[in-house]
């Protein structure tokens, strides 16, 4: 029902929500989500054109949403990346059915109907909060945090009998 850029796009989104405000690069929105780097920068670029996320850039830059994860619904991103085209008239052109769909068309119409009406009333953090389920895109928490220290490189150990140069 949904292309993989709009399930990459919903991974983005959910990703930058959980980080509640701050600022999430691409190179961490792509590691968690597992959406290929350059797949996930042309994505982005277009969730910044639909207003969706705002870009920074600079020492502290990263993806921010535009607006609280309670206002965005799943709805907003869909219709950002691939809008969902309802049928509304045939869509093989058969002069004959005219804006009258055919028993097919007239149920796959109204399959994307409730499709959509879900959609559009599914926020973000519903989806991030939703009570019994498991956190999206997480293993354990619910926000993943940008600043964890790198972990330190282990040290190398030399084999018992090696000799020293």
């Amino acid at each position: 029902m949904i292309s993989q850029t709009v399930e990459y796009a919903l991974r983005a989104v959910v990703t930058i929500a959980q980080h509640e405000g701050r600022p999430c690069t691409a190179r961490m929105i792509a590691e968690i989500t597992k959406v290929p780097s350059a797949y996930l920068s042309k994505l982005m670029q277009g969730l910044v054109r639909g207003g969706l996320v705002h870009s920074q850039r600079g020492l502290h830059g990263g993806f921010v949403l535009t607006e609280s994860p309670r206002e965005m619904s799943i709805w907003d991103i869909v219709n950002v990346v691939e809008p969902m085209k309802r049928f509304e008239q045939c869509p093989l052109g058969i002069q004959s059915h005219g804006s009258t769909l055919c028993p097919l068309h007239r149920r796959l119409d109204r399959a994307m109907e409730t499709v959509e009406t879900i959609f559009r009333e599914t926020t973000v953090a519903e989806m991030l909060s939703e009570p019994g389920s498991v956190t999206p895109l997480c293993e354990e928490h619910k926000v993943f945090s940008l600043d964890l220290p790198a972990p330190k490189p282990k040290k190398k150990r030399r084999k018992p009998n090696a000799k020293k140069k």
